[in-house]
């Protein structure tokens, strides 16, 4: 059983796909106090601490809120960059058509760090001993389609823009406005499935 510490509805529908059973346990990290200049390393910072603040709260036998035990704990941070510049989750609809006006038939850059806790519950150390830790930034280039501001105006009035990173839901209304992705494609929705098949063993290839 895998704990998600993710509020994000993306990322569960994506382990819901794959049917990776899992739990959720939201964390109550403040983002904003973690800064990097790296998108790259900001991710994965952001990855890290949201995992690390469910783990103070799930303790060494990662307890979903439910009260389920779970072997393992995923925690997600995704960021677009573009021309050397973290964008995020979009403040208002002006920040968002903004945005989108500067990055419109443009090549960018959506990272998400991932960060992966097991737990081995029967140490009976601290948190940070009684745990091993995986960590990877996934970088996915994406191409988004030349609007014009009336499009862009329309998009935005949606609302989808306003709760995704660098402002586009790939498995929503934004689908529509990609135009090219170089990469993992789950990893611009929130997580990259290719790298849990890594890191959990899931469908190896016969010797």
């Amino acid at each position: 059983m895998l704990l998600l510490a993710s509020a994000s509805p993306a990322r569960r529908r994506l382990l819901e796909q794959a049917a990776i059973p899992h739990r959720i346990r939201v964390s109550a990290l403040d983002e904003e106090a973690i800064k990097d200049p790296d998108p790259k390393r900001l991710v994965l910072r952001l990855a890290e601490a949201k995992a690390r603040a469910v783990a103070q709260v799930a303790g060494n036998r990662l307890l979903a809120e439910d009260g389920t035990p779970c072997g393992a704990l995923l925690a997600c941070d995704s960021l677009l960059s573009f021309e050397g510049e973290i964008f995020g989750k979009p403040r208002d609809h002006q920040q968002a058509i903004e945005r989108w006006q500067r990055l419109s038939g443009c090549w960018t850059e959506l990272h998400t760090g991932h960060c992966l806790l097991r737990s081995n519950p029967e140490s009976g150390q601290p948190i940070d001993a009684g745990f091993s830790l995986s960590m990877e930034t996934v970088t996915t280039r994406v191409k988004l389609a030349p609007l014009d501001l009336s499009a862009i105006t329309a998009y935005v009035a949606t609302g989808e823009p306003l709760a995704c990173a660098g402002g586009f839901a790939l498995e929503g209304r934004g689908g529509l406005l990609v135009e090219r992705i170089d990469g993992c494609y789950s990893n611009v929705i929130g997580l990259s499935l290719p790298l849990l098949r890594r890191w959990f063993d899931l469908f190896q290839p016969l010797p």
